[in-house]
């Protein structure tokens, strides 16, 4: 029920952690995989790492219009459709909202709310005129427990809640569905590099009592792109190992 063999996905943010890890799991269940990073470099790395699975690497700023618009309509004129779209990539700027900068506030907000709100625009065209369609958000926990020092990344991360829901009454009669993923706490880079005290504080709201891999969502991901999930739409998955219980 997992089989994505002949269906082309579209992954932002895929130059590693859950990006990568969903970009790779997409692909190895069959689905041709093309992957964004922000620099060359980036997309080269995606690349290499896609290459034996027939995915490849492509530059995107999410943030620029035209160049959202072009890499659609790029993917759509080499393969016929799109059928994908993982929104994953997204920014911090974490500080206690007293000393947030309008700048920084503004610069989450455009990444994680905005741009995907375009490219789930762009994309609905190919996929109504295949009458299939996934898209799959990645929220987090914390757009529904909040977190101190977080507001801005929180409140854009609850705002794709609205979108997707509002979205999926849209585009449900033409076999697209919208959907969110909401990680916890993933062991990556930034995880590892607390100290004792403070892991051991958060391992302790953990009722599993570990950090969550990039493959626990990544698979997640795989699973609502699969017609396995073909009659769920407008649902939130949180992945979290027990930390946030949703009602």
């Amino acid at each position: 029920m997992t089989e994505l063999t002949g269906q082309i996905a579209l992954v932002t943010g895929a130059t590693r952690g859950i990006g990568k890890a969903s970009a790779q799991a997409l692909a190895a269940a069959g689905a041709t995989v093309i992957g964004t990073a922000t620099s060359a470099a980036g997309a080269q790395s995606i690349a290499a790492g896609l290459a034996d699975l027939g995915g490849y690497g492509r530059v995107l700023d999410v943030c620029h219009a035209e160049q959202s618009a072009e890499l659609v309509a790029n993917i759509v004129a080499k393969h016929g459709r799109l059928d994908i779209l993982v929104n994953n990539a997204a920014i911090t700027r974490d500080s206690l909202l007293l000393r947030t900068r309008e700048a920084d506030w503004d610069a989450v907000l455009s990444t994680n709310l905005t741009a995907v709100s375009r490219l789930c625009r762009m994309v609905l065209r190919p996929m109504m005129k295949h009458r299939h369609g996934r898209i799959i958000c990645l929220s987090s926990v914390v757009s529904a427990m909040g977190n101190a020092g977080q507001c801005s990344y929180a409140a854009s991360k609850a705002a794709l809640g609205g979108l997707a829901r509002s979205l999926a009454r849209e585009v449900a009669s033409r076999n697209i569905t919208v959907n969110l993923v909401a990680p916890g706490f993933i062991d990556t880079d930034m995880t590892r590099a607390l100290n004792d005290e403070i892991r051991a504080q958060l391992l302790g709201q953990i009722p599993q009592g570990r950090l969550g891999e990039s493959s626990d969502v990544a698979a997640s991901i795989v699973f609502l792109a699969s017609p396995g999930a073909g009659y769920i739409t407008g649902q939130t998955l949180h992945v979290n190992g027990g930390m946030y219980m949703s009602p």
